[in-house]
């Protein structure tokens, strides 16, 4: 069975990364939405809040399941014997970052990286932006799933 975590913070959701789990969902038996807990960094949405958001977004598709975890993505992946980690690349910088992070991971276990190019659409999405446009009272449902909503 082909499974594949897709990791990060998802503070908030965004529709970029919906694209990505959507178009990666008939490539793998199984997407894991793996969000990964910083104690250092502070977030805008709670675990709760970031977790209900993709469990929401994806409770009509049985195979993306959503898990949380501390510490390195490659261990995890290790733990739970996953052999893939889906990324998505918006632009060259995001290709740089991601590759030497792939090599990394690697290097440490037998995981591979696949990447997904992002839509035209979503590309110049980021959970930063997301973020920062809530802040400041902005539109932001046109940047997030139908699942993200400020209280």
């Amino acid at each position: 069975m082909n499974r594949a975590i897709f990791p990060g913070s998802f503070d908030p959701l965004t529709k970029g990364h919906y694209d990505i789990i959507k178009r990666g969902i008939p490539l793998f038996d199984e997407i894991i939405v793996a969000i990964g807990v910083n104690g250092s960094k502070k977030y805008m949405f709670s675990l709760e809040e970031r977790k209900a958001f993709i469990e929401k977004s994806f409770a009509d598709e049985p195979k993306v399941k959503v898990a949380t975890y501390e510490g390195l993505t490659v261990e995890f992946c290790k733990e739970i014997g996953v052999e893939f980690i889906l990324r998505g690349l918006r632009n060259p910088a995001d290709f740089e970052f991601e590759k030497a992070i792939a090599y990394t991971n690697r290097d440490l276990a037998p995981i591979e990286t696949v990447f997904l190019l992002t839509s035209a659409n979503t590309s110049h999405i980021s959970s930063s932006i997301v973020r920062d446009v809530i802040k400041n009272n902005g539109d932001y449902t046109k940047l997030v799933p139908d699942s993200v909503r400020v209280k």
